[in-house]
């Protein structure tokens, strides 16, 4: 009787054991993942207090390196796709296709000359409205917004500001 007491209960422990294992595993890598991460935030702290959180920079101008290249390829794909669907299209379709950037560069560049010309002669014909150059800038913002100042920055930016670059 006590044999098969003793047999039946080392049974029970015998299959508990690798569960047991795993329980005392897992804490112990817990623990283990604890004191690493601890020691790592130890160890940036102290970095970054002796002044090498310039390693911190290096790595998010890294990251900024990746997304302007993922992009140059994004854009490089466009053309490569946009190339190809023009081959097949018709001329007509090139041509315009060709000038629909200029088209809105010039009317855009109009749109500025005619403002300033209208506001130039808005001036010559009311000069008691105009009493300061501070008077002629808040008539000139009423007219010309930020926002189109900002469209025709970039239309400009685009058109010539990377033309240093492309000429070899």
């Amino acid at each position: 009787m006590m044999l098969s007491l003793f047999s039946t209960l080392g049974g029970l422990l015998l299959s508990m054991l690798p569960k047991l294992i795993d329980l005392f595993q897992s804490k112990a890598d817990q623990k283990h993942e604890a004191e690493l991460a601890r020691i790592q935030t130890e160890r940036e702290l102290a970095l970054a207090a002796q002044g090498f959180a310039a390693q911190a920079k290096v790595e998010e101008i890294r990251t900024d390196q990746i997304s302007i290249q993922a992009d140059a390829a994004m854009t490089q794909a466009a053309y490569q796709h946009e190339a190809k669907i023009l081959e097949r299209a018709a001329p007509w379709v090139s041509t315009f296709v060709g000038t629909v950037r200029p088209i809105v560069t010039y009317l855009f560049v109009l749109e500025l000359v005619f403002i300033n010309a209208g506001l130039g002669y808005y001036v010559w014909t009311h000069p008691d409205m105009i009493k300061s150059v501070e008077d002629l800038v808040k008539v000139g913002n009423e007219i010309f917004s930020e926002d189109e100042m900002a469209m025709l920055g970039g239309i400009i930016g685009y058109w010539f500001g990377s033309r240093g670059n492309s000429k070899k």
